[in-house]
């Protein structure tokens, strides 16, 4: 298994990767996607047989902006029923035709988790982009888990462990700050051999509130950008 599509968290940011792929799609065929919170869910579609244009109107459909809707629990402040509904459309519209893979954190112990395609559920799904203080955990064989991304936004290194020798990926969590956070957290690394090429926007996409409010204005400004930005990259 060589090449790996490895998609990025990044809340609704991660529209950008679905323009990002419209564009790369006709120049890279990934024999492995990988994907970290909402790069989870753009990566169950395609391995399930998405086009990128499917993909890219799944984030413009309107009723992206449910997913996240705010409501206080002991856990945080987003209910958890609309992203276990989106969690189950999903499941329920694909299954993988190509090795995918998600990651996810168990609670408490903060250890990151590979979830093989053949083994997500969607529970998986929901636990994927459950983003910790925001969505509850969620409980699967009696242990909890939360959003791969706290310790991975990029999960390169779950590439890696699945026998990437090349990772084509797509990264939203590029400005300093985040840089910043992934390095406290002290998350998995992928190593020195992994030949790793990058796409990452090449103007902030937002504020905090952008990435958890959908709008469609800024969906469509994001997802032009991605293919901008995938357009300048030589493969």
């Amino acid at each position: 298994m060589n090449d790996a599509l490895v998609l990025s968290a990044g809340g609704l940011w991660a529209a950008w990767e679905a323009g990002a792929w419209s564009v790369l799609c006709k120049r890279f065929h990934p024999d492995l996607i990988v994907g970290a919170s909402a790069g989870s869910w753009n990566g169950w579609a395609l391995a399930g047989g998405a086009s990128a244009e499917e993909l890219v109107q799944r984030w413009l459909d309107p009723r992206s902006s449910q997913i996240m809707t705010f409501r206080l629990h002991r856990t945080g402040v987003l209910d958890g029923a609309p992203l276990f509904e989106t969690a189950r459309e999903l499941f329920d519209t694909y299954r993988p035709q190509m090795p995918f893979a998600l990651t996810i954190v168990e609670l408490p112990s903060l250890r990151s988790h590979i979830v093989p395609g053949d083994k997500v559920t969607w529970k998986h799904l929901a636990a994927a982009c459950a983003i910790p203080l925001g969505f509850p955990p969620v409980e699967i064989d009696g242990r909890f888990y939360v959003d791969g991304g706290l310790r991975g936004g990029l999960p390169l290194w779950a590439a890696e462990t699945l026998g990437a020798r090349r990772a084509l990926a797509l990264n939203v969590l590029s400005t300093p700050g985040f840089r910043l956070l992934q390095s406290m957290m002290i998350g998995k690394r992928a190593s020195t051999a992994l030949e790793v090429t990058r796409v990452e926007p090449s103007r902030r996409l937002g504020s905090i509130r952008d990435a958890v409010v959908w709008n469609a204005s800024n969906v469509e400004r994001w997802i032009e950008l991605g293919r901008r930005d995938a357009s300048s990259i030589t493969m």
